[in-house]
C-alpha cells in the first residue's frame, strides 16, 4: 500500500503541481477540478465507500475505463469531452508516478489508456430568429428567468467561452463610456469585448436587480456562487427546449453552451423589448 493517502496526493497535485510548478490558468485548473469531482462521485458509487475512505489503489485501470464509459454512455458526453477528462486523469497519474514510485505499474497502465479518435462534425450555429427565440425563452417573472435571459443575451453577443462566462465578475463589467466585458481568455490573453447599447441596458437592470460585491459573479447560482459547467449546460438545454416551441428550426439542432458562440447574423433586440425582462 502507498504511504501517501489519496486526499494528500490530490491536494499536492492541485496546489504544488498545477499551481506552483506549472502555473496553469484558473480555467485549466477548474477543468481538472470538474474531472475529479465527477471521478470521485463515480468511484464512491461504484466502490460503495465515502470519498474520504477511497484509496489511491482503488483507482486502477479498470475503474478509469469504466469511468470513461460512464461519461460517454451515462452522461452523454462527446468523445472530445471524454478525451479532455482522460487528459486530466493522465496528468494526475504522471504526478503520482513520480511522487509514489511504488505505484509506478498502476500509473503506467492508466497512462496507457489511449484517447479516442473523434470525427469533427459541422459546428452548429444560430440564425437571428433562433437566437432571439432562445434569448426570449426564460420566464422573466422570476429571478432565475431574469438571470438566464441576461446570460444568454451576453453569451450570444460577446461569444465568451463557457468558462469565461461563468467566471465573469461584476468588476469585469464596464457599462459607462466604452461599455465592455473583460476576461482572461484562452492562452492567458486579457480580452475586452464591446457591448451593444441594448445589452448594456439589460446588464444595468440585472446588476441593479441582483446587487453584490465587485468580486461576486455576474451570473450566480441559486446559492450565490459561480455556475458550474453542468449548471450552464442545464440552463442552455432548459431554455432551448422552450425555444423550440416557437422556433421549429431549433428542433433540428443540438444546442449547447458552445453553440451560443456561433450565430448569424448579429442578433438585434431593441431596448424596449429587452427591458421587459425586468418589468413586473
Amino acid at each position: 500500500m502507498s504511504a501517501a493517502s489519496l486526499p494528500a496526493l490530490v491536494q499536492r497535485f492541485f496546489t504544488q503541481r498545477l499551481l506552483e510548478q506549472q502555473g496553469l490558468s484558473s480555467h485549466t485548473v477548474a477543468s481538472y477540478r470538474d474531472t475529479f469531482r465527477l471521478l470521485l462521485a463515480f468511484a464512491t458509487k461504484h466502490i460503495g465507500r465515502a470519498p474520504s475512505k477511497l484509496r489511491i489503489e482503488d483507482f486502477d485501470v479498470s475503474l478509469i475505463e469504466e469511468f470513461l464509459q460512464h461519461l460517454e454512455h451515462g452522461r452523454g458526453n462527446s468523445v472530445r469531452t471524454r478525451n479532455t477528462r482522460l487528459a486530466a486523469v493522465h496528468a494526475f497519474f504522471r504526478f503520482v508516478a513520480v511522487s509514489e514510485p511504488a505505484l509506478f505499474l498502476q500509473c503506467q497502465r492508466i497512462l496507457a489508456i489511449p484517447s479516442k479518435r473523434c470525427e469533427h462534425g459541422p459546428v452548429e450555429f444560430l440564425t437571428e430568429s433562433e437566437a432571439a427565440a432562445l434569448v426570449g425563452a426564460p420566464d422573466v417573472r422570476n429571478w432565475i428567468g431574469n438571470r438566464d435571459r441576461t446570460l444568454l443575451l451576453v453569451a450570444v453577443q460577446t461569444g465568451l467561452r463557457n468558462s469565461e462566462l461563468t467566471a465573469l465578475r461584476r468588476q469585469d463589467v464596464t457599462l459607462g463610456t466604452g461599455a465592455h466585458v473583460r476576461c482572461l481568455g484562452k492562452g492567458r490573453k486579457m480580452r475586452c469585448t464591446p457591448l451593444r447599447p441594448d445589452v448594456v441596458a439589460v446588464l444595468k437592470q440585472w446588476l441593479l436587480y441582483q446587487p453584490g460585491e465587485p468580486g461576486d459573479p455576474v451570473f450566480p447560482s441559486s446559492r450565490g456562487g459561480h455556475l458550474s459547467a453542468d449548471a450552464l449546460q442545464q440552463l442552455v438545454s432548459r431554455n432551448a427546449e422552450i425555444a423550440r416551441l416557437s422556433c421549429p428550426s431549433l428542433k433540428k439542432k443540438s444546442i449547447t453552451p458552445h453553440t451560443l458562440r456561433h450565430y448569424m447574423p448579429c442578433l438585434i433586440m431593441s431596448c424596449s423589448r429587452v427591458m421587459t425582462c425586468f418589468s413586473g
